[in-house]
């Protein structure tokens, strides 16, 4: 199976990990004004350029010039009730048939509302699509970390003394765990703090959830 790799507008990743995925993603697409950064980058990452296999968003903040130049790969979406990162989330699922993963880059940094949005959007595409029937996983790659997110009971094999936080905006979900410094037992997930800079004690961490639901997963 194939994977595919979203570019959007923050950070640009500096290390190896997530670049190496860039450099091997079948698939690349670009959100908005973040094809002018992928360009500037890709003779460092490929030694040549490589053009995306498309472009999303309302493009309006991507220079004229290169809506012209680009125009063929280019996908203008005006719609506002949602951001340019779930456009091309849906774009991959609906595109490219053949893909088993989702890696989303540039989705953190430069604001702090955009990271906290963006991250936290992996729990609404985890939900809406059904991602684990589908075969296919959806995380979010930045230089100190990955993202993604469970809607159930799962084990992590994350290896000893891995940095680990656990995001949940619900409050009626009880998540039991095996592996980790500070079990989550009697966490009461009503801030999105009180799992958070937890570390796994052992290779395998064990999430036992009292019932289907969404949670964050973030690793450094």
């Amino acid at each position: 199976m194939k994977s595919a790799v979203i570019i959007c507008n923050g950070d640009f990743p500096r290390k190896e990990y997530p670049r190496y995925l860039i450099r091997e993603a079948d698939y690349i697409i670009c959100c908005d004004a973040a094809l002018q950064t992928y360009l500037k980058h890709c003779d460092g990452i490929f030694g040549k350029e490589r053009i995306p296999d498309a472009v999303i968003g309302d493009m309006d903040s991507l220079p004229v010039s290169l809506q012209k130049k680009y125009s063929s790969i280019i996908i203008r979406d005006t719609d506002q009730e949602t951001n340019d990162q779930t456009k091309a989330v849906k774009l991959a699922l609906t595109r490219f048939r053949d893909i088993s993963s989702i890696h989303i880059l540039g989705a953190v940094g430069k604001r702090a509302e955009h990271t906290i949005g963006n991250l936290s959007l992996l729990m609404e595409y985890a939900r809406e699509y059904d991602l684990e029937d589908m075969g296919i996983s959806v995380d979010s790659v930045y230089d100190y970390g990955t993202a993604f997110a469970l809607t159930d009971s799962a084990e992590l094999h994350c290896g000893k003394d891995r940095k680990i936080s656990i995001i949940s905006p619900d409050n009626t979900l009880t998540i039991k765990s095996e592996g980790l410094v500070w079990p989550t037992d009697k966490v009461v997930f009503d801030n999105l703090w009180k799992a958070t800079l937890n570390r796994a004690s052992e290779d395998v961490v064990k999430l036992e959830f009292s019932h289907k639901s969404i949670a964050l997963i973030l690793l450094d």
